[in-house]
């Protein structure tokens, strides 16, 4: 059976349409523009289409003005799109607004896509304005002035400061500031007794101080959860200064010593240095002789009596010597 030319023409123009209404619902959202109109967000096909050309994905903007339009905020589809184009997060912004508008904060969508783009949750942010968070914290330890340690753990109960939120500081810098006011209350007690007796103290020095300044959130309150003892750091620090003390007295006894070795081997290198000195003069006194005897000025007859005195006290230091000898035998014996 063979078609005429009309017929085949007929089925082209039919082909071609069909192609062309796929394109256009694939390339043009028309069930997302259906259901913006039927919203009452007035949108024309042609933003969508724009859209596409700017490679924005047209549900992420237009699915969040529905919603805005719908819980009564005035947003238009230019500022949702530079959000998105900038990197944030459009959905995230508008619940973040439309919880705001609930609670009667006051918030508008520069600021709230500025402290998105922030990299902070701005929902997150307005649900603490409304609830208020706590954070725990660590065990902060203190020495109070008698040396005794004290371990504090704290609950802050902070709230969002949306005014603060960008370029003020986080939960880590609260906490931070929130352990230096411990620490120094404990410094501050006389004893560890005036710290468990009182701990309220802590929180009123905290608040005092306004430790929330330039942070993102407000210290609404600070209970103290739970005080212990710790070790007795005063004697501990006294023993390790005794230890000290006494290696450096021994350090320095240790110096003295040595000293006095190397003193006692200088004197004795001294008197054996001596006693060469009264040899070598010793031994210069038979040469001194012969020179007298040969000069004439030393006769043999005073040789003679020189060397009859000489052993004469030979012969007294032998018997003192056998004397020294009986006596200490005699008191052996006794």
């Amino acid at each position: 059976m063979q078609l005429d030319a009309s017929t085949v023409g007929i089925l082209i123009i039919a082909a071609l349409l069909i192609i062309v209404i796929v394109i256009l619902f694939t390339f043009v959202p028309v069930m997302l523009w259906i259901s913006a109109l039927s919203s009452g967000v007035r949108i024309s096909i042609f933003t969508l289409i724009g859209m596409r050309l700017r490679r924005v994905v047209p549900r992420r903007v237009i699915d969040p003005l529905i919603k805005a339009t719908k819980a009564g905020l005035d947003l238009h589809t230019n500022q949702l799109e530079s959000h998105y184009l900038a990197g944030g997060n459009v959905d995230r912004v508008v619940n973040a607004l439309i919880a705001a508008h609930r609670a009667n904060i006051a918030l508008t969508f520069e600021r709230a896509a500025a402290i998105d783009l922030a990299g902070r949750n701005v929902l997150e942010a307005v649900q603490m304005s409304v609830n208020p968070k706590v954070i725990e914290s660590p065990y902060i330890a203190g020495v109070a002035i008698n040396g005794i340690e004290v371990k504090v753990r704290a609950r802050i109960t902070v709230r969002a400061n949306i005014d603060r939120l960008v370029g003020g500081a986080g939960e880590e810098t609260v906490v931070a500031r929130v352990g230096e006011g411990v620490v120094s209350t404990i410094g501050a007690s006389h004893t560890h007794k005036d710290v468990l007796k009182n701990p309220d103290t802590i929180s009123k020095t905290v608040l005092d101080k306004g430790l929330d300044a330039g942070t993102a959130f407000e210290i609404l309150s600070i209970d103290i959860a739970d005080v212990d003892v710790g070790k007795n750091i005063g004697a501990f620090l006294q023993t390790e200064q005794a230890e000290a003390d006494k290696n450096i007295a021994q350090a320095k006894a240790e110096e003295r010593r040595a000293m006095a070795v190397a003193n006692e081997q200088e004197m004795r290198a001294r008197v054996e240095e001596m006693r060469a000195k009264v040899v070598e003069a010793e031994s210069e006194v038979p040469l001194a002789m012969a020179a007298a005897l040969k000069s004439g000025k030393l006769g043999v007859m005073d040789y003679m009596n020189y060397n009859n005195i000489k052993a004469d006290t030979e012969m007294r230091h032998s018997f003192g010597k056998e004397n020294n000898n009986d006596n200490t035998s005699g008191d052996e014996y006794k």
